[in-house]
């Protein structure tokens, strides 16, 4: 009886860890994902919020109040990352007026004004709104926004300018995209040679679709009306490519306060709409942006210890709440530079250190320096304290640690401080974010 009672209880324990194991999604293989946003909200049109999230449904407040510009408004804020390694919105900047505006970032959260830019099509009493980055197959940039002559009751056309230099600084005059009136929030993507534009219908306030062999068109409306089946009153639309293939699209349901968002394997059959949770009532008109982060270098958990791999006789260590590079020594030294390897607590294929002598303190960046402190809960640290792991930049079986919440951007010593910075090709760099993940040295 005993055997067989124990025999069973090993069995339901069995089904309870079964149950409890997160079992590997489907897009588990490759680089963590990871969607930064950027919205204006019911609250204001000229503070610009920033959010985050690791799958694209469930959307953390990373900064509220991240961007005011310094004269107008902030809404429709679309975001972009560039070929220089930076993060540019573009956005609407005012109900009237025939202008645009650009902001700055290298780290999506701390943004800077770049310049105001009068497209000319209207004048003052003209409407310029919801201004979208498009990034063509060939590599040119794009803006499509929507215009009206006659001010917010008149009729919109989408319009496009194109950059012609690659700082951003010079672009075409607009040229209308070919789609008639009164359509608004054009928002594009191409796939396999097809532009496809989802755009709001102004007269019946539905998001349709319409797709076009070439950018200059003509386009061809393959959705309309209630097409979709998600009702009218939507605006806004945005696409993003998930990691298995599908995508996604979010739209506002502005006179309600809800956000939406519903998915599709090929652009065309999409499913019912489904509620954003945490964001409706709160952001509006964003656009999502997908970065890869890592390339799901598995790292060894539990305690650790980082040994350089251009000083092998220093380690990563903390002391006064601050990460230096240094030899050691003592028996204190060694506790400083021992750390848990934990899951990521921003995203789970990514990995977080955690002090072993102060539990519950871990190692996050502050701006580009790299520090000691106690696990708050909130979204931003969480993102600060998780890297993930990728192949060593200096090779020799060596690991770097890319920052989840900054992609692009390397864990590395310089000197003997500890920091978080961009990659740079040539030089040290790659010497310096290099390390090996030994056993721990206390």
């Amino acid at each position: 009886m005993r055997t067989r009672l124990h025999t069973a209880v090993l069995a339901v324990a069995a089904t309870l860890v079964a149950l409890l194991v997160r079992a590997p999604a489907a897009e588990a293989v490759g680089p963590a994902p990871h969607y930064l946003m950027t919205a204006f909200t019911n609250t204001s049109e000229s503070n610009m919020y920033v959010y985050d999230s690791p799958d694209a449904t469930d959307f953390a407040l990373v900064r509220a109040n991240a961007y005011t510009p310094p004269t107008g408004l902030i809404r429709d804020p679309s975001v972009m990352r560039h070929t220089d390694g930076r993060y540019y919105v573009v956005h609407t900047t005012g109900w009237t007026g025939d202008t645009i505006a650009f902001a700055r970032s290298t780290d999506g959260v701390n943004w800077t004004f770049l310049r105001t830019l009068t497209v000319g099509l209207n004048g003052a009493t003209g409407s310029t709104w919801a201004p979208e980055w498009f990034k063509d197959t060939d590599g040119s940039v794009h803006v499509i926004f929507s215009a009206s002559r006659e001010g917010v009751g008149g009729q919109f056309r989408p319009y496009r300018i194109t950059a012609t230099r690659g700082d951003l600084s010079r672009w075409t005059a607009p040229t209308p995209l070919g789609i008639p009136a009164n359509f608004i929030d054009s928002f594009l993507v191409k796939v396999d040679g097809t532009y496809h534009n989802f755009l709001k219908n102004e007269t019946t306030k539905y998001v349709e679709h319409a797709v076009a062999r070439s950018l200059a068109g003509p386009w061809h409306f393959v959705g309309t009306g209630d097409w979709a089946g998600w009702g009218p009153g939507l605006e806004g639309p945005a696409l993003v490519q998930l990691p298995n293939g599908r995508w996604r699209i979010y739209f506002d349901q502005y006179g309600a306060g809800r956000y939406f968002y519903a998915d599709t394997p090929d652009l065309r059959a999409f499913g019912a709409k489904a509620e954003l949770p945490g964001l409706s009532g709160v952001a509006r008109h964003f656009t999502v942006l997908r970065e890869e982060v890592g390339d799901r270098t598995a790292v060894p958990a539990g305690n650790r210890s980082l040994r350089s791999v251009d000083h092998p006789d220093r380690y990563v260590r903390h002391r006064d709440n601050v990460a230096y590079l240094e030899p050691v020594s003592t028996a204190l030294d060694r506790q400083d530079a021992t750390f848990s390897v934990v899951a990521g607590l921003a995203h789970t294929d990514c990995y977080s250190f955690e002090s072993s002598n102060y539990p519950g303190h871990f190692l996050r960046h502050r701006g580009t320096a790299l520090v000691l402190g106690r696990f708050d809960g909130s979204a931003g640290f969480r993102g600060d304290a998780t890297f993930c792991g990728r192949a060593g930049l200096a090779g020799r079986g060596t690991t770097s640690f890319e920052s989840y919440d900054h992609p692009g951007h390397y864990l590395r010593h310089a000197g003997q401080e500890m920091r978080v910075e961009p990659r740079e090709l040539g030089g040290r760099f790659a010497a310096d974010a290099s390390f090996s993940v030994v056993a721990p040295l206390a």
